[in-house]
C-alpha cells in the first residue's frame, strides 16, 4: 500500500488530513511528508484476514517475506479453496508456525463452508463487525481492527493493541517514554472522527514501507 492511484483514495482522506493538520502539532509535521500516499485499495475479506493473521506480532519485513512464500504456493490472491488444497500437502502452510497455520486453515474453512457472511460486514457498525470476527478462532480485536482499517476502510478506528501505533505515540508525544493505552487514547481524542487516518500517518512516520493487510 503506498502510492495508490487518486482513484483509490478514500473519499474522506483529504478532509481528514486537513483537519488533523489543523488540530495536532505532530501530524502537522508528519502528514506533509506523505501527502502523495494514502490508505490503499482493499483486497478480498479473506486475504485481508489471512494476511493479518500471518503478520501478527512480527515485523513488517518478516510478515512480507512470510506472505510472499505463502502466496508463491497458493497463488498471488489466495482463495480459501487454495489454502485448503495446500494444507493437504503442507500442514504448516509454507513455514508458518503451527498456531498461525491452524488459524489460517480455520479461517479458510469458515469462508469455504460459508460460516461467515462478509457481504453483511459492509453495513454493520465497527463494534458489530469486531464481535463477528472475534468469534473466529485466532482473530482477536487487533486483527478485527486491521480488517476495519484495511478492508472496510473505516475512518475512525484506533487500534490500541497495535505496537507500532503505541511506539509512534511514545516517540512523538512522550519523548520516547513508554505509554499506556489510557495515555494513547487521551492523545487520540483530538483525532476523532479520523483516527484511522492519524494512525496510518503515524505508522508511516516509523516505517517508509507501508504495511498492508
Amino acid at each position: 500500500m503506498s502510492s495508490a492511484t487518486v482513484h483509490d483514495k478514500p473519499a474522506f482522506w483529504d478532509e481528514a488530513s486537513a483537519e488533523l493538520m489543523g488540530r495536532d502539532r505532530i501530524l502537522r509535521k508528519v502528514i506533509p511528508q506523505h501527502q502523495s500516499e494514502w490508505l490503499g485499495p482493499s483486497t478480498t475479506p479473506f486475504i485481508t484476514l489471512a494476511r493479518a493473521l500471518v503478520g501478527h506480532q512480527i515485523s513488517v519485513k518478516s510478515a512480507e517475506a512470510m506472505w510472499q512464500r505463502f502466496t508463491d504456493a497458493c497463488g498471488r490472491n489466495p482463495t480459501p479453496r487454495a489454502v485448503l488444497a495446500l494444507a493437504e500437502t503442507d500442514v504448516k502452510l509454507l513455514g508458518l508456525s503451527k498456531r498461525k497455520a491452524d488459524y489460517v486453515l480455520d479461517l479458510a474453512l469458515h469462508f469455504a463452508d460459508k460460516k461467515v457472511r462478509p457481504s453483511q460486514w459492509v453495513s454493520m457498525d465497527d463494534e458489530a463487525v469486531i464481535a463477528d470476527l472475534c468469534a473466529i478462532r485466532g482473530i482477536g480485536r487487533w486483527t478485527a481492527e486491521m480488517f476495519l482499517i484495511f478492508n472496510l476502510r473505516r475512518p475512525d478506528v484506533l487500534p490500541l493493541d497495535d505496537a507500532g501505533l503505541l511506539k509512534a505515540i511514545s516517540l512523538h508525544y512522550f519523548s520516547g517514554e513508554p505509554v499506556s493505552r489510557f495515555e494513547a487514547r487521551e492523545v487520540a481524542q483530538a483525532w476523532a472522527p479520523w483516527r484511522t487516518v492519524a494512525t496510518w500517518y503515524l505508522w508511516r512516520s516509523l516505517d517508509p514501507a507501508a504495511v498492508q493487510y
